[in-house]
Parts: C-alpha cells; sequence; structure tokens
C-alpha cells in the first residue's frame, strides 16, 4: 500500500510520458538557443516546439535558456 507521501508527483510522472518528438539533443539546442532566447525575447508568444520540449525536460539547457533570458532582460540575480 503506498502513502501519500510516497506517491510520484503528477509533474514528474508527466515529464516521463512526454512526447520527445522532434528530438533535440543538448548540442543541438545550445546550437540554437540564442535564436530561442532572441525569439522569446521579441515575442512572448514565440514558438519553436522542438526547443520547448528539449527544455521541459532537460534542467541543464533550461536553466541556460532562464539565463540567458534573465541577462537580455537585464535582470540581477
Amino acid at each position: 500500500m503506498t502513502t501519500p507521501s510516497s506517491r510520484i508527483p503528477a509533474e514528474a510522472i508527466d515529464s516521463l510520458l512526454l512526447d520527445t518528438s522532434p528530438y533535440l539533443s543538448c548540442n543541438d539546442c545550445f546550437a540554437q538557443i540564442d535564436t530561442y532566447v532572441e525569439g522569446l525575447i521579441a515575442d512572448p508568444t514565440y514558438q519553436d516546439i522542438p526547443m520547448q520540449v528539449h527544455l521541459h525536460a532537460c534542467g541543464v539547457c533550461a536553466e541556460e535558456a532562464e539565463t540567458l533570458i534573465a541577462l537580455l532582460r537585464g535582470e540581477d540575480g
């Protein structure tokens, strides 16, 4: 019997079941991340599905994207 505290969070399950196609490797992501971030800064509704899927699943690349966004917006921290 599982207790509520031992259950896997729904967000973790969703990320495991996420369709990762079209696949984008970390190398591909780093090659394209500047363009993606610039697109987001210029237009918050900008969409790049392969990049968004990769960033949702890869914490390292997501952190890089967040850092670039903050840098380009001039945010401290």
